[in-house]
């Protein structure tokens, strides 16, 4: 719940709606005496959050610094996951250069997934008490040198080092994005931003083997990495210049109860905001009019008078500071080492964490196999050959963000309308079933392709980008339900989704080469597959409960953070 209700204005709403409003649910249109600020004057859209009158607040943004907030943080994803899965085609090469087998190579990959998602217990606990600003230019800076360690490495040892570093400096490509987009953009523009950071950020781990196959054979492997450092130098400057500070601090309904009866006078007709002009009579005051408490004599006011900034405002020279100050900065970072702990108990973030988490993997099979299939008889292709199909991915990708974001947005905003205005998240679940479907599609396209050696442009075209549209479009729908559920904490439960996410990709890419060598690409591939189509089932259950698991944890203090 996004909207700062008092107690008593929640209680009102509830008896106007004849609905219990929990954690997650938002009145998206004016309730009798209640009326909100909207997206402009000629608009019904009520705004979600409702945005402060403050021209320096990211939701009064003018467009421009929302889109340059939003496109480096999109650019910042991109450049630090173009490197950690890039290996995939340049396996043979490495083979050579550290004198390795296949398993040590691929645990190159293995282990700096691994330490990427446990590096974000550091980042996230940052981004909490000191901004989002100091952890994507910190980290930017700290990939930047992991990169020129493993262009220069020797060594097998060495270049393992590189990549525990880039795993430490590569955790908030997955996710510092998405609770920058909860601070800058409104309930209803979230489907589409967060589906483009699924795009971008597994995109850039599919671009990376498109480039890194090519170069490793033309160029040499070493100069993939000089590549990598010049990105993530370009992206270090636009932080620096384009990305203001996002964190903003909304008051809850306690503070704003506390600040209403701080700013009450005693009147004949109870106790009356001094928001009211004493020149004016009581019923033609502009604006909003408190009574004991309640927004109950709200009239009709004009957008651009209750929000005189909205789409006009602009950051503070401020928010371009490298961090903010933070009094209580151990409370904030003990809190966010033990949030992401706690969220495992919560139901609906235990099912985001386990689609995101398998849905990844789906692509990571790809990742992980391309190479091992491709480049044996009867393909016995180059690893230039092998990049090129990442292609493939990157368009199915690229067709996931086009169709899920506008999908899933018009599938809640339809259930919302039939439900006079109310939304729950759980009305974007039903997005999911045409991307279940394609995710079916291309995993069976793949195990059996690669298991009875069919015709590769059936693999890679169909089994290839079925993979890249549902891992653009299953965990964005997924992530996005638990952060509309739970919006106050969405860094940890990116935390715990990556953390579930990584663990897997870990033990499945350190099992999957030995396991296909002995049975088959099938078992594999198959059984991972049954566990995303289980993962996903869940939505189903969640559609019809998942209001009454928030009731559960509706009095948590998550929701006070």
């Amino acid at each position: 719940m996004e909207m700062n209700y008092d107690e008593s204005t929640l209680h009102e709403l509830e008896e106007e709606l004849h609905t219990r409003i929990y954690p997650g649910t938002e009145i998206m249109t004016d309730v009798g005496s209640h009326h909100f600020v909207k997206s402009s004057d000629n608009s019904h859209r009520v705004l979600v959050p409702q945005p402060s009158p403050d021209p320096n607040d990211p939701l009064n943004w003018n467009p421009m610094w929302k889109l340059a907030a939003m496109s480096t943080t999109t650019l910042t994803s991109f450049a630090q996951g173009f490197g950690p899965l890039a290996l995939a085609p340049m396996f043979p090469q490495l083979i050579e250069a550290f004198d390795s087998d296949l398993a040590g190579v691929v645990r190159f990959t293995s282990v700096c997934i691994l330490v990427l998602g446990f590096s974000n217990f550091i980042w996230v606990p940052i981004q909490t008490s000191f901004g989002r600003r100091p952890v994507l230019i910190f980290s930017t800076l700290i990939c930047l040198v992991s990169n020129i360690w493993r262009a220069v490495a020797k060594d097998y040892s060495s270049f393992m080092g590189a990549c525990i570093l880039n795993g430490i400096g590569a955790g908030p490509a997955e996710t510092a994005q998405p609770t920058i987009t909860a601070d800058v953009m409104f309930l209803h523009e979230r489907g589409f931003w967060n589906t483009l950071y699924f795009a971008f950020y597994f995109g850039s781990l599919m671009v990376g083997p498109i480039i890194a196959g090519p170069m490793a054979v033309h160029a040499g492997w070493r100069n993939f990495w000089w590549l990598n450092v010049a990105l993530l130098g370009l992206t270090l400057v636009l932080l620096l210049f384009f990305f203001p500070e996002t964190k903003w601090h909304r008051q809850h309904p306690k503070e704003l109860a506390a600040a209403h009866t701080a700013t009450f006078t005693p009147t004949e007709k109870g106790m009356t905001s001094n928001l009211e002009d004493p020149k004016l009579p009581h019923d033609q005051q502009p604006g909003i009019t408190v009574v004991d408490g309640i927004v109950s004599e709200l009239d009709h006011t004009a957008t651009a008078e209750q929000d005189p900034y909205l789409h006009r405002g602009s950051p503070s020279k401020k928010q371009f500071k490298l961090w903010q100050n933070n009094r209580n900065a151990l409370k904030s970072i003990l809190l966010d080492l033990w949030i992401p702990w706690k969220l495992f108990a919560f139901p609906i973030v235990e099912f985001a964490a386990f689609v995101v988490s398998w849905s990844a993997s789906s692509f990571l099979t790809l990742n992980l196999t391309q190479s091992q299939n491709f480049a044996a008889p009867p393909y016995n292709f180059s690893a230039q050959s092998i990049g090129f199909m990442n292609f493939a991915i990157l368009i199915g990708a690229m067709l996931g963000l086009l169709t899920n974001g506008p999908l899933s947005d018009w599938v809640a905003a339809r259930a919302t309308r039939k439900n006079k205005g109310i939304r729950e998240p759980e009305m974007r679940l039903p997005a999911m079933i045409p991307y279940v479907l394609i995710m079916l599609l291309g995993n069976f396209v793949v195990a059996f392709g690669y298991e009875y050696k069919w015709d590769w442009k059936a693999i890679v075209i169909v089994g290839y980008t079925c993979a890249g549209i549902q891992v653009a479009a299953i965990p964005s729908i997924a992530s996005t339900y638990a952060v509309d559920s739970y919006k106050p904490v969405a860094g940890s439960i990116f935390v715990a989704i990556t953390v579930n996410k990584n663990l897997w990709g870990y033990g499945f890419a350190e099992f999957v080469t030995p396991w296909i060598i002995a049975d088959g690409y099938l078992p594999p591939i198959m059984l991972n597959m049954s566990l995303i189509f289980l993962w996903c089932s869940f939505g189903v259950l969640f559609y019809f409960v998942g209001k009454t698991c928030r009731k559960w944890t509706r009095n948590s203090k998550v929701h006070d953070m």
